[in-house]
C-alpha cells in the first residue's frame, strides 16, 4: 500500500456539536496531538517516499492554533503540500480573518472551510466569506465544504438531486443517531459495497492523536506510535482484515451476514449500516474498531 497523503486529526475537540458530524466533534471531546507527536508523524512520512501532502483536520484544528501553525511550518519546511480543514469560526470579520491566516501565508497551500446550515444560519456564512476574502489576499487556495440538509439528501438513495456545490450526509457517527430517521432508507441487504473508500489502495489515511491510522474513521490499520507507517502499509492485507475484508466481499451487508448480527430492516445509507455493525462488533474487534471518541464514547 502506497500512501500519497496523511490527514492528521489534530484534535477531536470542536467548538460546534453538529448533528451531521461523523466524528462526534464536540466541546466535550478529548484527544489532541502534541508537537512531539507531529514531529514523529512527519519523520515517518518522510520515510514513505510517496507521501506528498499533510492535512490538518479535527474536530476544529484552529482551537489549538499555535500547535497547528507550528505543524504547518514543519510540514512545509520538509517539502510537503499542506492543507487545513476548518469550520471557519475564527473569521468573525474580514480584518480578523486576515490576522488569523497571515502567519500561514506562503506555508499553507490550501484551506477548506465548512459553510452550510449545520454550522451557521445561512448556507454561505459571513465567516466563510471573510475567510475567502482573507485567503485570496494572502494567496491561499480556499474551498467550501457544504453538506445538504436531510430533505435534500434523497440523491444518495437515487431520488432527486442535491443542490449545486453540496455533498450528501454520511450517516455515521452522530449523524446516524440524529439524522438517519429523516430519510426513508433502504433494506440492509442492498448495501453490498463501500461507496466512498478505496479499501485496497486508499491513497490517504487519517491519523489521530492516539496514533491510530484510519482507512476510514473508526477502522484502524494499526498504531503508528507502536508500528511505523511503512510497516503497517507493508503488512496490510485488505482481504484478510476482519472489517475491510468483509466490506470488499459484500459491503456493510456482508458484515451483518458474516458475523451474524441482528439488524433492523432499513438503513439510511451504507455508512449507516456500517456504523451500526461496527458498533456491534467493537467488543470483538476492539483494537481495530477504535478509538472510543469516534464511536461517541467520551
Amino acid at each position: 500500500m502506497k500512501l500519497t497523503g496523511l490527514h492528521l486529526l489534530l484534535t477531536y475537540r470542536c467548538n460546534f456539536e453538529c448533528d451531521h458530524c461523523f466524528l462526534w466533534g464536540s466541546p466535550r471531546q478529548n484527544g489532541t496531538m502534541t508537537l512531539k507527536q507531529i514531529r514523529e508523524i512527519l519523520r515517518q512520512a518522510q520515510e514513505h517516499p510517496s507521501i506528498k501532502s499533510i492535512y490538518f483536520e479535527g474536530g476544529e484544528p484552529f482551537l489549538y492554533y499555535p500547535i497547528l501553525l507550528k505543524g504547518i511550518q514543519l510540514a512545509s519546511e520538509l517539502g510537503f503540500e499542506t492543507g487545513i480543514v476548518s469550520n471557519g469560526y475564527w473569521a468573525t470579520t474580514k480584518e480578523d480573518a486576515l490576522e488569523w491566516l497571515r502567519s500561514l501565508a506562503k506555508i499553507l497551500d490550501s484551506i477548506s472551510v465548512s459553510s452550510d446550515l449545520f454550522h451557521y444560519s445561512e448556507e454561505l456564512s459571513r465567516q466563510a466569506q471573510n475567510a475567502q476574502n482573507a485567503a485570496r489576499k494572502l494567496g491561499i487556495s480556499l474551498d467550501f465544504i457544504s453538506i445538504a440538509q436531510p430533505e435534500d439528501d434523497s440523491a444518495e438513495v437515487g431520488i432527486g438531486q442535491l443542490p449545486e456545490g453540496f455533498s450528501g450526509i454520511k450517516y455515521q457517527g452522530r449523524a446516524a443517531d440524529k439524522l438517519a430517521d429523516c430519510v426513508e432508507g433502504q433494506a440492509w441487504q442492498s448495501f453490498t459495497e463501500c461507496p466512498y473508500e478505496d479499501l485496497r489502495e486508499p491513497g490517504r489515511v487519517h491519523i489521530d492523536p492516539f496514533g491510530h491510522m484510519h482507512i476510514c474513521q473508526g477502522i484502524s490499520l494499526g498504531n503508528i506510535f507502536e508500528t511505523p507507517i511503512n510497516e503497517i502499509c507493508t503488512e496490510y492485507n485488505a482481504k484478510t482484515h476482519p472489517i475491510t475484508g468483509m466490506l470488499l466481499k459484500g459491503g456493510p451487508a456482508k458484515l451483518v451476514e458474516r458475523y451474524g448480527l441482528s439488524s433492523k430492516e432499513k438503513y439510511a445509507d451504507a455508512c449507516h449500516l456500517c456504523d451500526w455493525a461496527r458498533r456491534e462488533l467493537r467488543p470483538q474487534f476492539s483494537e481495530v474498531l477504535t478509538p472510543n471518541q469516534i464511536y461517541g464514547e467520551f
